[in-house]
């Protein structure tokens, strides 16, 4: 059974759409694009530390912390209760930054492994995401293109159980004053330069351990 207990010690509704299913969109970016719309959503003078024109409370601000003894480094760790991501170092610490997790009971705790991770992806909604809202969804069947209003925002991590895509992602926002808050359709939001820091440390094929949110009940981990 997960457990928030099980991992680390530190030192001291919105357009809801972080699932995301096969894509039909085409169009990718190339290089310079890409390169472009990192310096857009990228604040001057970015101190990961420090800066914060999204007016997030403080402690959601990426911070070094100690980690338990024990795990693994290169892993992640997903506080949903504090709404914390943990990614392990080397050496006995973690980057720590805050997150949104999924509303109700949309968020799926469990250990999942990272299969691949994408610069400026395409999203596509699931069908159940567009039966249960299609107002909002509909329109997004066929795809939406990749940018900085792309509801994966500028990097995702996939989620996968052996060989099963999840649709369960780890990916920036264009919403990031959610950060902190339960307001996806699943997955796991960052602010978009904070993922983008995480996004160059992590290497596919780690795992990702999301715990369960405080008062949803114990869980059996996915395997």
């Amino acid at each position: 059974m997960l457990t928030r207990r099980h991992f680390v010690m530190t030192t001291a509704a919105m357009f809801s759409a972080p699932i995301a299913g096969p894509t039909f969109a085409n169009s990718w970016p190339t290089e310079a694009q890409k390169a472009a719309w990192d310096a857009q959503v990228t604040p001057a003078n970015y101190d990961p530390a420090t800066t914060n024109p999204w007016g997030l409370h403080p402690r959601l601000l990426p911070q070094r912390v100690e980690a338990r003894p024990g795990l693994v480094p290169g892993d992640i760790h997903v506080d949903a209760t504090a709404r914390y991501l943990y990614h392990i170092e080397p050496g006995g610490t973690a980057m720590r930054y805050g997150v949104a997790i999924g509303e109700g009971g949309l968020y799926e705790p469990g250990t999942y492994t990272i299969r691949r991770k994408v610069r400026w992806p395409h999203w596509t909604p699931t069908q159940n995401m567009i039966r249960r809202e299609p107002k909002a969804y509909a329109q997004y069947e066929d795809g939406m293109e990749p940018g900085p209003e792309n509801a994966l925002g500028s990097r995702a991590l996939y989620l996968y159980v052996g060989d099963r895509d999840t649709y369960l992602r780890i990916h920036g926002t264009p919403y990031p004053r959610s950060i902190g808050s339960r307001s996806s359709s699943g997955c796991v939001r960052m602010v978009m330069p904070h993922i983008n820091d995480l996004y160059e440390q992590v290497e596919t094929g780690v795992t990702a351990v999301l715990y369960p949110a405080e008062n949803d009940g114990p869980v059996t981990a996915h395997s």
